[in-house]
């Protein structure tokens, strides 16, 4: 892949900013855990799975940099970092697994010295990322399965390298498509109210090689009624029990359109977005973002000063919408039986 959203370099954290893209390349080198919760709550790394591979290094590099304890670090103390870092973004479940996975194996290690601690916090960090390297390009090898030559497909919002650190979830799937020879084309919804399609899909798909076509969100429905879509695909932030999915804002109309023209609606998302303490999607916590986001433009303002604003980050796609879920572990049956 051309793009890699974030790398350990030596004992830092370096991520693509991804807030200037695409007009910037921008990569930042982060050594201290408040930076990269920072990043984490201003987009400058997004996704579900990149953001808890973000936290799981956050977690490494706060310890590390905390100068007080030179030979032990107190349990209370490492248990605290980890709630700071958990409080960056609500609904992503990957941050909280990250984070939970991390403390679990610590606690199971016993008694440990600082060097000790700080090694085995890296050495997770690491785990976590190469597993979603791998958990990446299955999801892509099981998801190609369902698509054929020719076919085009319509996605939202970003679910590429940049989100996760793999190939991705739904992207990977066209990535694998496109290494199997398979001549795919893709329309990416532009995503409002951060255009994450716009600057970053297409951006993206467009460094692969990737046939990409940018459309306003209000034309998926044009798209389809038209019948130039075969199947749409998009991420996961949070998957509950029963299957309801919460993803970025625009993806619940999107699966009704798809439905009401007889177009599979996929979720592409690894095993550890699957949230089993949840029931359903009315358990999960949509994050409320800025009013600005809604109102400014990057920079320029498009409403009136004054006026109430409605933004949540999020929306949640209840399962019966669902076509199928394809998962690093297979591709699940989802709750639309048409």
């Amino acid at each position: 892949m051309k793009v890699q959203a974030l790398e350990r370099v030596g004992n830092r954290l370096r991520l693509l900013d991804q807030t200037v893209l695409p007009h910037q390349v921008v990569y930042k080198d982060l050594d201290d855990y408040r930076e990269i919760i920072v990043s984490i709550k201003r987009l400058e790394v997004r996704g579900a799975p990149a953001i808890g591979i973000a936290a799981a290094y956050a977690l490494a590099i706060g310890v590390q940099q905390d100068t007080s304890h030179q030979r032990d670090y107190p349990m209370d103390q490492l248990s605290a970092l980890a709630d700071e870092i958990r409080r960056a973004r609500p609904t992503a479940v990957n941050l909280f697994w990250a984070i939970d996975r991390v403390m679990d194996r610590i606690r199971q290690a016993g008694e440990l010295s600082k060097s000790s601690l700080v090694d085995m916090l890296w050495g997770e960090a690491e785990a976590i990322h190469e597993e979603d390297r791998r958990m990446c390009r299955q999801i892509g090898e099981n998801g190609a399965a369902l698509i054929a030559d020719g076919d085009t497909l319509l996605t939202h919002c970003n679910t590429g390298a940049l989100a996760t650190g793999g190939i991705g979830t739904a992207l990977g799937v066209i990535y694998v498509c496109r290494d199997q020879g398979k001549r795919i084309k893709v329309f990416a919804d532009e995503t409002r109210p951060l255009l994450q399609g716009a600057r970053l899909t297409a951006w993206e798909l467009m460094q692969e090689g990737i046939d990409v076509t940018v459309n306003c969100d209000n034309m998926a429905g044009t798209l389809l009624q038209q019948g130039r879509i075969n199947h749409v695909i998009v991420g996961a932030d949070r998957i509950a029990a029963n299957g309801d999915t919460a993803n970025k804002i625009g993806t619940y109309p999107l699966a009704v359109l798809a439905r009401a023209h007889g177009v599979p609606f996929y979720v592409a998302a690894p095993s550890t977005t699957f949230d089993l303490s949840i029931a359903t999607g009315k358990d999960i916590v949509i994050e409320e973002r800025g009013g600005n986001e809604i109102t400014e433009v990057f920079g320029t303002r498009v409403a009136p000063e004054g006026v109430n604003v409605f933004a949540p980050a999020f929306d949640v796609t209840p399962t019966e919408l669902v076509s199928a879920y394809i998962t690093d572990t297979g591709v699940r049956p989802g709750g639309r039986t048409d």
